[in-house]
């Protein structure tokens, strides 16, 4: 690799712990004070590096991913694990996909389609998984909802009113601009393609124009500012495509007071007694519904197949539940989803959903208390909104506190996002963040992974970094089976690679502060050193600190 690197200091425990098999293995750790004295990669990533980046090694790459290839080459090599379940509760999957088809768990005890419930669990032909939505997809933000509705306590409707003032203008405001821009980019792209006979170009041919009018000069300044934003104009006119569609479903769907989105589902979302809705097949509906897919790919698709992407995780089966529309989850839904994760085997669901009002609050936090009695670990996404979760006025659901200075269950892990800039600029600026909330970091920034269709692309949120959370959770559980669901949760939150550098948190230089203070751990999971603390644990010669408050 064509790369230049500042030169490497690194800190290493002086402990050296023995894999059996393995060899003599060191913890890494990263410098505690200056992180101006670790390498840092001061050139562009390659592409290859770009789509694998969140299972680079931070000492060998200078890129702060999890170490996942080198936990393969040093620690797994060709050691055989057990078959983890890991539960999806996002917006359904392409259950058909390449890189998932071979990874998807399968309810043995179920015969599909023949309307029957088989095994006797409650649920209709859920050979897969179960969808919990039916053929709903558009949905209402909650506090929408409960405006509709006219459900919640006066002071929580009174905080949703003033959101959903706020709110509404800033989409409806951003759909024109972008409509506005769209076209304005549109007709310049047009007339630049004339004048040049083709209908690719480069920033160079534009400066080459002769531009004879004023109406070209400004089509030309236009473009060379799009170029900015893009590789390609084409690129760009994508891009502000999908700002469209997203605004526009703000405006239609999540933000407007008048829209039923649960009308095709059929059941009263807030009575957690009507349980007879939804079907057995948790697919995407349409293409867009690409969230679930991703999230699983990231988890779990195949490894080494010669296909798009490696999972973080080999010997998994992915469970597809579908809770999740294109608007707030459903608390019922949620409650119900986890606890049919539990009943049908999952050791791990991942969550990498959230919204910061919750009217049926307890019922998710009653679904979370069942998974903690039956050993299920629960990775949950920490939100994109840049906000510190510490802040009361900065309501994350579902969480494990209820907003009290400790934790009701020890088997949920909250994570932020990093990126693969190494440095100051490594935590995502849409990343929530609190060093009492927030539990851990892990990559979420331009995450390459499976999409509907065979398809394959960039996606980032803590949504992200939750699945790479899970995966490696699934590492430890696959390996380390007689571990508990709080063992492996402390494993992952103390295995990982400490800072105390100064980092920018939600995109503002002004809020800088050390990456200690920005999650309860202070660190970047590493499944490298998660194994490694493991198989100590598993073998009695290291403890974990209870770190629940």
């Amino acid at each position: 690799m064509n790369q230049t690197y500042i030169k490497p200091y690194f800190t290493l425990l002086s402990a050296s712990l023995f894999l059996m098999g393995c060899g003599a293995t060191s913890l890494v750790s990263t410098p505690v004070e200056n992180i101006d004295a670790v390498p840092l990669k001061i050139s562009e990533l390659t592409e290859a590096e770009k789509k694998t980046w969140g299972h680079a090694d931070l000492i060998a790459d200078t890129i702060p991913g999890m170490s996942v290839d080198k936990a393969y080459t040093e620690i797994i090599k060709n050691k055989s694990g057990k078959t983890v379940i890991v539960a999806v509760v996002d917006s359904g999957m392409d259950l058909e996909h390449e890189d998932l088809d071979d990874v998807l768990w399968t309810n043995k005890g179920e015969r599909p389609n023949n309307g029957k419930d088989d095994d006797g669990n409650g649920y209709v032909d859920d050979i897969h998984g179960y969808n919990f939505l039916g053929e709903a997809y558009h949905e209402q933000l909650e506090y929408v909802r409960m405006l509709r509705l006219n459900i919640g306590d006066a002071s929580a409707r009174g905080k949703a009113r003033l959101k959903l003032d706020e709110e509404y203008p800033k989409a409806l405001q951003n759909k024109k601009q972008y409509e506005q821009i769209f076209q304005v980019v549109k007709n310049a792209d047009a007339m630049v393609r004339k004048e040049l006979g083709k209908d690719s170009y480069t920033k160079k041919d534009l400066s080459a124009i002769d531009a004879k009018t004023e109406e070209m000069q400004q089509s030309i300044a236009v473009l060379t500012q799009m170029f900015t934003y893009g590789d390609d104009i084409d690129t760009v006119k994508e891009e502000l495509e999908e700002g469209i569609t997203y605004f526009t479903e703000q405006v239609n769907y999540n933000l407007n007071k008048d829209f039923n989105g649960r009308k095709p589902v059929g059941d009263d979302p807030y009575d957690i007694n009507d349980k007879s809705y939804g079907n057995g097949n948790p697919k995407n509906r349409v293409d867009s519904e690409s969230h679930g897919t991703h999230v699983a790919g990231i988890i779990a698709a195949e490894r080494n197949n010669g296909k798009g992407v490696n999972g973080v995780a080999k010997n998994v089966k992915l469970m597809s539940i579908r809770a999740v529309p294109n608007g707030d989850e459903y608390d019922k839904d949620i409650a119900l989803a986890i606890r049919y994760a539990v009943d049908n085997g999952a050791k791990i669901i991942n969550c990498s959903f959230g919204k910061s009002f919750s009217p049926n609050a307890e019922w998710v936090y009653n679904a979370i208390q069942y998974a903690a009695s039956r050993d299920v670990l629960i990775v949950h996404a920490a939100g994109n909104d840049g906000d510190n979760l510490d802040n009361m006025e900065n309501p994350n659901y579902p969480n494990d506190h209820k907003f009290a200075d400790t934790e009701f269950a020890n088997n949920v892990i909250t994570v932020g996002a990093l990126t693969s800039d190494y440095g100051s600029k490594m935590v995502a600026n849409f990343s929530n963040y609190g060093k009492q909330n927030v539990d851990v970091f892990a990559p979420g920034d331009a995450i390459y992974s499976t999409l509907p269709n065979n398809d394959y692309d960039f996606q980032g949120g803590t949504s992200m970094a939750a699945p790479a959370v899970s995966g490696v959770a699934a590492l430890i559980r696959s390996y380390y089976p007689q571990l508990s669901a709080s063992q492996v949760k402390q494993i992952i939150i103390q295995s990982g690679l400490s800072s105390k550098s100064s980092v920018i948190v939600a995109g503002d230089e002004t809020k800088a502060t050390t990456f200690d203070k920005i999650s309860k751990s202070g660190k970047m999971v590493n499944a490298y050193n998660a194994l490694i603390f493991a198989e100590q644990i598993s073998k009695g010669k290291m403890t974990l600190t209870n770190n629940t408050k």
